[in-house]
């Protein structure tokens, strides 16, 4: 069975959710993750995809205090990312409780960094962030785009060790359309022994259905939680 894993975006230490990566669209759902992060445990759930919007905007962590209360008060398992760049961030990010960390932007950015948390932490612990629009990848909390092939990113990587990516089609993120099925298809189909975890765009539990028909890994839900599309007793039933 597919894994669900429910994402919490942080801004000012809030939970919130942008529209395909748009600041300018944000949405408060909640003042203390915390509370979200509890009730998420409460119905079963038992990873958390954690995500620093304001350390993606400012290129360093921000909101590890929100990581480190979540860890703290609850057993999720927590993957992190937003912002991590250096050495020290990903020091910040585990020491305040991360089991995983996803890297995108210092991917593209710092490929000799990235290879360097893989080597040191494993790839059970390093999460390559694979976010792309039209099959092209984008960086810095999508606030820029690149020329680089999603395919052509992915078989770099693979190859170099990496076994988990999380995928974002970016045009679907936060928009309810539904998941691009297709994509991550085609991601399981060229690279068969990846970890392929599916973001953006889950508007029902009949995307979710659909991606575990095609057996993708995992997949990541947020807006469609809080805007009350998909319920908590729903997901329940899929674990």
């Amino acid at each position: 069975m597919i894994e669900i894993i429910p994402a919490i975006d942080i801004i000012d230490a809030k939970c919130v959710r942008l529209s395909q990566g748009d600041y300018a669209q944000k949405k408060v759902y909640n003042e203390n993750p915390l509370e979200v992060a509890k009730e998420f445990e409460d119905n079963g759930i038992k990873r958390l995809h954690l995500v620093d919007l304001d350390g993606a905007k400012s290129n360093r962590i921000v909101n590890y205090k929100v990581l480190e209360t979540i860890a703290t008060h609850t057993n999720l398992t927590i993957d992190f990312g937003g912002g991590l760049k250096t050495d020290d961030d990903l020091r910040v990010a585990f020491e305040s409780g991360a089991s995983m960390v996803t890297g995108g932007s210092i991917a593209v950015k710092n490929r000799e960094m990235f290879l360097s948390w893989l080597k040191k932490y494993g790839n059970e612990k390093i999460i390559l962030g694979a976010d792309a629009k039209h099959e092209q990848i984008a960086v810095s909390g999508w606030q820029e785009g690149t020329s680089l092939n999603l395919f052509d990113f992915l078989k770099d990587y693979v190859a170099e060790g990496v076994s988990k990516i999380i995928c974002t089609d970016i045009s679907k993120d936060g928009m309810l359309q539904g998941a691009n099925v297709d994509l991550y298809v085609k991601i399981k189909k060229q690279f068969p022994d990846l970890y392929v975890i599916a973001s953006g765009g889950i508007s029902s539990i009949d995307d979710i259905l659909r991606l575990n028909e095609q057996c993708i890994d995992g997949v990541i839900t947020g807006k469609a939680i809080y805007e009350g599309k998909i319920s908590l007793q729903e997901l329940r039933k899929l674990m």
